[in-house]
C-alpha cells in the first residue's frame, strides 16, 4: 500500500511571480475601464425621425424628440461601448394633431400603456474608426426584438457654446417591421417597413459624478482649441439647458380619413 505524497507549496519565487502577474492583470483591467467615459444624451439635440409608406403615395415623416439615456465608450475601443436610451413616444410629431392622436392610439403605438420605447445595446461591431454597427434590443409596445443600428461617429470635442462641455455626436440609421412589434393595424394604409434616422448629441457627465475634467479628455479625435474660459468658467459644471430649439408652427389640419 502506497501512501500519497504530501502536497508541497510552490517555491517562494514562483509564488511571487504569480502575485506580480495577478497585479499586472488587475492594473490592466483598471486602465481599460478608466478609458471608458460616460456621456448623457442631450434630449434637445437628439432626435429620432421615422419614415413609413402612406398608402403607397409617399413616405410619411415623423419625429420624436426628448430622448434620454447614457452612452459609455472609449474612442480607441468601440467594442466596449454601451448604450441605453429611452424614447418618449408622447413626443411623437407627424405634423398634424389628428394623426398624432391616431398614431398614439391603442390600435397602433398604444402610448398610454407603453409610453416609452427603449434600446439597450448588446455588442458593438466596429467597421472603421468612424463607423460601426450597434446591435441591441429594442422594446416597443411591450415587445422586444434585436435591431442593429448603423452608426457614424461625427465628432468628439468641446462644444463651442457655454457651458463648453465635451460633446460627442453621432448619426444612425435602422429599419424595422412594425408588425414584428404587434403594430399591425391599417396595413392597406400604413406600410410595414419603418425607416429610422437618428441624430444624437451626448455630453460628458459632469464633475459631480467623479469623472475627470473635460480638459483631460482624449484629444486624438478632432481637438479644437480650448475656449479661453474652458478651464475657469464655472458654467462648465452646469447642464446645457439654456439653448432650446425653436418650436415649429403647427400645420393646418388636413381633411383626411383618420384611423379609428
Amino acid at each position: 500500500m502506497t501512501c500519497p505524497r504530501p502536497q508541497t507549496a510552490p517555491p517562494r519565487p514562483l509564488r511571487r511571480f504569480a502575485v506580480v502577474l495577478a497585479l499586472l492583470a488587475t492594473l490592466a483591467c483598471a486602465g481599460a475601464s478608466a478609458a471608458t467615459v460616460r456621456y448623457e444624451l442631450d434630449p434637445v439635440h437628439t432626435r429620432v425621425q421615422f419614415a413609413v409608406s402612406h398608402a403607397g403615395f409617399s413616405q410619411a415623416l415623423g419625429t420624436v424628440s426628448g430622448s434620454t439615456g447614457t452612452l459609455e465608450f472609449d474612442p480607441a475601443d468601440w467594442s466596449s461601448a454601451r448604450l441605453d436610451v429611452s424614447v418618449p413616444l408622447q413626443r411623437l410629431d407627424l405634423g398634424d394633431a389628428e394623426w398624432n392622436r391616431a398614431t398614439l392610439a391603442r390600435n397602433l403605438l398604444d402610448a398610454q400603456r407603453w409610453p416609452e420605447a427603449r434600446f439597450v445595446s448588446t455588442r458593438v461591431e466596429p467597421l472603421a474608426p468612424d463607423r460601426f454597427i450597434v446591435h441591441g434590443q429594442l422594446t416597443l409596445r411591450g415587445v422586444t426584438h434585436e435591431v442593429p443600428l448603423e452608426v457614424t461617429f461625427n465628432a468628439l470635442k468641446r462644444h463651442p457654446l457655454p457651458p463648453f462641455r465635451r460633446t460627442a455626436g453621432f448619426s444612425a440609421t435602422a429599419t424595422l417591421s412594425r408588425a414584428a412589434f404587434g403594430i399591425d393595424a391599417w396595413p392597406s394604409t400604413i406600410g410595414d417597413r419603418v425607416e429610422l434616422r437618428i441624430e444624437v448629441e451626448a455630453t460628458r457627465a459632469g464633475r459631480g459624478d467623479g469623472t475627470q475634467d473635460d480638459s483631460r479628455a482624449p484629444t486624438a479625435v478632432d481637438p479644437d482649441p480650448a475656449d479661453p474660459t474652458d478651464s475657469t468658467d464655472p458654467a462648465d459644471s452646469r447642464d446645457d439647458d439654456a439653448i432650446d430649439d425653436a418650436v415649429p408652427a403647427s400645420e393646418p389640419v388636413r381633411q383626411e380619413p383618420t384611423p379609428a
